[in-house]
């Protein structure tokens, strides 16, 4: 990548590509997203996320988009939002907001399709349900 960080995701599209998303880089928080290419080994700039975040999860969905969940910015105050990358349009919107702020947390995407965030810093023990066809 053309900038080193931390504290980001990496998912493994159904089209193969690699979809990288926030993390932090020089002690700042960004909401840079990267594609990367497997067979041809280059990186491409991407629509950016619509929160600058770090420390939050990225769930490949069924139909094959990325639901980003909570993380935090460089300030480390926790974020309830989520939003969903289209990687056949490479745009990005957002979706309903957890209940719960929350970074450093799990999101599980379970048999039914639902993701399951749990845990994280502030919201040890509080679970929730995200239904992307709802």
């Amino acid at each position: 990548m053309t900038q080193n960080r931390y504290y980001h995701t990496a998912s493994v599209l159904t089209n193969g590509y690699v979809l990288v998303t926030g993390g932090r880089s020089l002690l700042v928080s960004t909401d840079a997203t990267k594609l990367y290419n497997p067979v041809t080994g280059l990186w491409t700039s991407t629509m950016s996320m619509m929160y600058v975040r770090e420390q939050h999860t990225a769930s490949l969905l069924s139909d094959g988009r990325v639901l980003v969940t909570g993380g935090t910015d460089s300030s480390f105050s926790p974020f309830n939002t989520a939003e969903l990358f289209n990687p056949s349009t490479g745009t990005w919107t957002m979706t309903t907001n957890m209940t719960y702020a929350r970074y450093r947390h799990t999101a599980s995407v379970l048999p039914s399709g639902q993701v399951l965030p749990v845990g994280g810093v502030d919201t040890y023990i509080a679970t929730e349900l995200y239904d992307s066809v709802t």
